[in-house]
């Protein structure tokens, strides 16, 4: 399978899901993830949406079961399409969050890190994270798709949206 060959224009993913970046006093909290796609890896917290849930509810969602906070200030800042040569696809929503309520607490599927946002450990994120979390960092809107084959990515296209 080649990124090229795949028809993104009529292209649908298995699961939609949500990613959301809480980002104050020049850090961002992410998690080191325990399990499920992703597992051993630093992401934003999030996860798959549940059917007919919304977006934004599912992002709120899922800070509450990884983290025990509840996200406050969402935007939408962008959307990843992702395809696995297994055949497995995503569809993730990504959100910037400006504060939260709770305390960011260790669960049984992540543990809180809060990380400056002049070093983030792209080295032990998925590797098109340097790609679009420095958008994020920004507020700059975005949409992207990748090729993977396991961790590997075998290509991309970014785009900047006005």
């Amino acid at each position: 399978m080649r990124f090229r060959d795949i028809d993104w224009e009529n292209w649908h993913a298995q699961d939609p899901a949500t990613l959301v970046f809480v980002i104050q006093n020049g850090s961002m909290l992410l998690i080191e993830k325990k399990r499920g796609l992703g597992a051993g890896k630093i992401n934003a917290p999030g996860g798959r949406l549940e059917p007919f849930e919304h977006p934004i509810d599912g992002a709120v969602r899922e800070a509450e079961e990884e983290l025990l906070i509840t996200p406050s200030g969402l935007t939408r800042t962008g959307e990843n399409r992702f395809q696995f040569v297994d055949g497995y696809s995503i569809h993730v929503h990504v959100f910037r969050a400006s504060g939260y309520t709770g305390v960011p607490t260790e669960t049984a599927e992540a543990k809180p890190l809060w990380v400056p946002l002049d070093n983030i450990p792209f080295d032990a994120m998925w590797e098109d994270d340097r790609l679009w979390v420095p958008l994020v960092v920004e507020g700059i809107r975005f949409s992207g798709r990748y090729l993977f084959d396991g961790d590997a990515m075998l290509g991309h296209e970014l785009q900047v949206l006005r």
